[in-house]
């Protein structure tokens, strides 16, 4: 022992070898093919099931077009009934730890690809994704928890950044925003479609605007996606939601899904399996009718009279109807006919489920292709291929005609809400209710979304928008008897990161 003891004593140096299985810094971020995998990386992000997952129960199911009467009465109490007491509810964490998971990948882009010697257009594309990229996230967690910290380099473990007021962080939505549409190209072509474009940034841009009921400042970005001519409504309506009709004319930006047959994982998130990813979409489970998925999320019904107000200019029913909802008249001649993956409500589900808010589905975020299942019967699956279109063009021309009505240009929004309605077999605004007065053209204009973009996650947003959230939405939503103004508008801050972060503020009423 005392000759050990002489020893070790004796030994100046200690033995310190890198792993040469480890990637650091130190020899990533040198070539150009560095910075398009941490670009790649970034987009990553929305596999992530705080994005792929989590984000729509916050969206749909917390919002007055969906319920949940799930198992999980966690799932209840935190995205339906508004009964929160606990703060650190995974699910809901889930969408905080995601998006500042993009934010910091974002960040890395950001500070590495600057030192990067590389062609000059090139680098500054993936600079302007991932300022895009960075406002998607800070988006995201403005709408969902309002004052949240702004972390604007890459993290590191010390960080204990301050919250920062919603005001900032919009701010900073628009500066990023403002970045990526000036360096961003208008279009893409071959293996780099789906990548965040000019019109992307400025859609963006425009909603974090018109969140903040900054109407005119919507106005030009609005204005650049339309007058740009790189978007068009498809012709068919159901082809914004099909996996085989993806990165269509309509589409502004979307969220890429792909199927990898080898993976057996929810999402992204799996240590050791980094090589073999889940890349898919993982809501269709959770919304899918009973026997086809866990229905944790379901759709209200009251929505559906909104579709039946008007008939087609042929006399008949409006057709995104059966593209937004699963449910027993789907076909119009009722449940012996109504297909539900291939087999009728009728036998599914009986005949009498027909009268309440059960037995609604939402469809349009389902991997069934609306009712043209690969094999019907099958559960719905984990890794969805199905695109996630995030901001369709039809939501451009709608919120172009709010932001004009807004501000007193009533008479100019009118064409944009007729493209829309003509585009679903409806008789032009224009022509049914010519001259109405702003407060009625917005009453009408809420009708127009909810049968345009009903199911797609933007119901929060615009309830939000319009100042309408509150317990008078009880009447259709039970949920929302329990909803106190001032409060239940955002999450609470997850407890945690207050924990570790003294910095860090609770929101208001929690």
């Amino acid at each position: 022992m005392a000759i050990v003891a002489i020893g070790i004593a004796g030994c100046k140096k200690s033995l310190n070898i890198a792993n040469p299985d480890a990637v650091s810094t130190l020899q990533f971020w040198k070539t150009a093919g560095d910075a398009q995998l941490g670009v790649n990386a970034v987009y990553s992000t929305f596999h992530r099931e705080g994005l792929c997952r989590w984000n729509f129960f916050a969206t749909l199911i917390r919002a007055d077009e969906g319920w949940s009467k799930s198992g999980d009465p966690t799932i209840i109490a935190n995205f339906d009934q508004f009964v929160v007491s606990d703060y650190n509810y995974a699910n809901v964490y889930d969408i905080w730890t995601d998006n500042y998971f993009g934010v910091n990948r974002a960040n890395q882009v950001l500070d590495n690809v600057p030192n990067i010697t590389m062609d000059a257009t090139l680098k500054n594309q993936y600079l302007g994704e991932a300022h895009f990229l960075r406002a998607l996230f800070y988006y995201e967690l403005a709408t969902f928890f309002g004052n949240v910290p702004l972390e604007l380099r890459s993290s590191l473990p010390t960080d204990k950044p301050s919250t920062s007021a919603q005001a900032a962080v919009w701010a900073q939505v628009e500066q990023d925003c403002v970045a990526a549409a000036a360096v961003l190209p208008a279009s893409y072509t071959g293996n780099d479609v789906g990548r965040a474009t000019k019109g992307a940034a400025n859609a963006l841009l425009a909603k974090a605007y018109m969140q903040q009921r900054n109407y005119q400042a919507a106005l030009a970005p609005l204005q650049a996606v339309i007058q740009s001519g790189n978007y068009t409504l498809t012709t068919n309506y159901q082809d914004n939601f099909l996996s085989t009709t993806e990165f269509n004319s309509e589409s502004v930006f979307e969220f890429g899904n792909a199927l990898n047959p080898n993976d057996t994982h929810d999402d992204d998130t799996d240590v050791g399996a980094e090589d073999n990813l889940n890349y898919g979409s993982s809501i269709p489970p959770f919304f899918a009718p009973p026997q086809l998925g866990y229905t944790d999320g379901e759709a209200r019904r009251w929505p559906i009279a909104e579709f039946l107000k008007e008939k087609t200019t042929n006399g008949g029913v409006d057709p995104r109807l059966a593209t937004t909802y699963l449910y027993d008249s789907t076909d119009v001649r009722g449940p012996n006919y109504t297909q539900i993956y291939g087999q009728t409500f009728a036998s599914r589900y009986g005949t009498t489920n027909v009268s309440n808010d059960n037995f609604v589905w939402f469809a349009k975020l389902l991997d069934y292709d609306n009712g043209q299942a690969a094999a019907p019967g099958n559960f719905e699956i984990f890794h969805s291929p199905n695109n996630y279109r995030f901001i369709r063009y039809a939501d451009v021309l709608l919120m172009y005609a709010e932001a004009l009505n807004a501000t007193g240009s009533t008479s100019s929004a009118y064409q944009y809400v007729d493209k829309v309605r003509v585009r679903a077999g409806l008789a032009p605004l224009s022509t049914v209710m010519p001259g109405l007065p702003q407060a009625q053209f917005l009453t009408q204009l809420k009708h127009e979304r909810i049968t345009e973009l009903t199911g797609e996650g933007h119901r929060w947003d615009d309830l939000a928008r319009w100042g309408d959230l509150g317990p008078a939405l009880a009447s259709r939503d039970a949920g929302f008897k329990n909803f106190v103004v001032g409060k239940n508008e955002l999450f609470p801050i997850p407890q945690r990161e207050i924990d570790v972060n003294p910095n860090l503020k609770q929101n208001p009423g929690y």
